[in-house]
């Protein structure tokens, strides 16, 4: 990682996955080993260029990895790493709560 880290571990972590991209990739990604164009197709409205944009800056804070094979056209598959793999408790929290949420605000909605 390139920059400097914050003090704070919210902080850092928030840095990490500070977009809804980047927790939806690493989502997809808990699923197993993908390559680029499936991840392109399970994240709704994501363009290639911000999906590899935010892929390469996912591979330098060593949350994933990147494997290319040698063929034509380029074969590119993406896997976490044992440190992105170990988001994988947040994001079920996440789960959690956000069903949660859905459940209480459809309650004060009716």
């Amino acid at each position: 990682m390139k920059k400097e880290m914050p003090s704070c571990p919210v902080e850092v972590t928030l840095m990490l996955i500070s977009n809804r991209w980047n927790v939806l990739i690493i989502r997809d990604l808990l699923e197993g080993t993908k390559r680029f164009g499936e991840l392109k197709k399970s994240i709704n409205g994501i363009s290639p260029k911000v999906l590899t944009a935010n892929l390469r800056a996912m591979e330098e804070n060593g949350l994933l990895t990147r494997k290319v094979y040698p063929e034509v056209p380029p074969k590119v598959e993406y896997t976490l790493t044992d440190i992105g793999y170990s988001l994988k408790p947040i994001l079920d929290d996440m789960v959690v709560w956000g069903t949660e949420y859905k459940r209480k605000i459809k309650k004060t909605t009716k």
